[in-house]
């Protein structure tokens, strides 16, 4: 059997079209906290210019375990005086994360279908769980109103990279060039990050260093403390900077200050952060990664923006991949028709 149709962008370039004025569409960002599902959900808000509030839900037991099938938490209904989802209902809703799939229902039933609902990644429930479903273009799901991009929607846009270099981070513009930042994530679901692993990459950036980059290291609460340590312990013997936590968060200035970006394989987000610079990618493979992830990581390659790190820099030129404003293009104009149909077919409500 065929497949339905999908609204697909290729390749993820901005756009130039204008986008429709969502100025005054009250937003609502529902996800469960975790950062990966909401910083995809703030980029699209953030490249629309909405007026969103971010709605972090916590259902409890029995309700968190159904998700996405069951009910929301009764504690978090729509039209209580208090709770998660008290107040006016939203004229959108952006939601990602399987726990936010009941949220996201319960506020469309309980607006008559006017709220218009976003959802970012493969629902599980299926394209009709929202009017616009994004999804990465490696997952399965397809449908007249599923959007897909080869990366994801993300924070690290061209005016923040711009804003980086021109002003840059004093603790990283003053390392000598050339200035390579290295994205280390951790363990998942997915793989674990073995001893031999951690001994590749700690030895392959010593190899960098010793040939005269500066590291600008950045870890993630998942990497294991043994990785940890022996990168921090890297920086401090060969100089360089390793962020540790205190003061400003300096991640998109070292994305905009890189001549070249390492980055682990467990992360396909920082992946698609780091191809919106221009600068080359060097993938640092670990063994268990997961298999949808390689399809877009072998997107990237075929684009010319990703090597694998094998302990040298690449040449590699490409303009920056950033499918952020494409989406963001796609979701305002499928809000802007559903807004038109609704007044149309209800011109009694508010």
């Amino acid at each position: 059997m065929a497949k339905a149709c999908a609204m697909t962008a290729m390749p993820d370039r901005p756009v130039s079209a204008p986008l429709p004025d969502l100025t005054r569409a009250r937003t609502w960002i529902v996800t469960d906290g975790k950062a990966g599902d909401e910083n995809q959900c703030l980029g699209l808000a953030e490249v629309l210019g909405l007026p969103f509030e971010v709605r972090r839900i916590a259902p409890r037991p029995p309700f968190g375990w159904m998700a996405p099938w069951g009910p929301v938490d009764p504690g978090d209904r729509p039209g209580r005086a208090r709770g998660i989802l008290s107040g006016p209902l939203p004229d959108l809703l952006i939601a990602s994360g399987r726990r936010a799939v009941p949220y996201l229902r319960a506020v469309r039933d309980a607006s008559g279908g006017r709220t218009f609902t976003a959802f970012l990644k493969d629902p599980r429930t299926g394209p009709e769980t929202a009017n616009f479903v994004w999804v990465p273009d490696y997952d399965d799901l397809r449908g007249p109103n599923v959007f897909t991009t080869l990366t994801a929607p993300h924070q690290v846009s061209a005016a923040r990279l711009a804003a980086a270099r021109a002003a840059p981070d004093p603790r990283l513009a003053r390392l000598p060039w050339p200035r390579i930042a290295v994205l280390v994530g951790g363990d998942s679901r997915h793989l674990s990050y073995r001893n031999a692993d951690m001994r590749r990459l700690v030895r392959d950036l010593t190899k960098l260093a010793e040939g005269g980059c500066s590291l600008m290291l950045t870890v993630s609460r998942r990497t294991p403390p043994a990785l940890r340590d022996a990168l921090e312990r890297l920086v401090a013997a060969k100089g360089g900077f390793f962020w540790d936590g205190t003061g400003e968060n300096p991640y998109v200035a070292m994305l905009a200050l890189a001549e070249s970006i390492v980055v682990t394989s467990d992360s396909a987000n920082m992946v698609g952060e780091a191809v919106s610079t221009g600068a080359p990618v060097l993938l640092f493979d670990l063994p268990k990664t997961y298999i949808r992830h390689r399809r877009m990581f072998a997107g990237l390659a075929m684009a010319g923006a990703l090597k694998p790190f094998i302990g040298r820099l690449e040449t590699l030129n490409y303009q920056p991949i950033d499918a952020t404003p494409s989406i963001a293009n796609a979701m305002a104009r499928a809000y802007a028709v559903h807004m038109a149909q609704f007044t149309a077919e209800a011109p009694g409500q508010p």
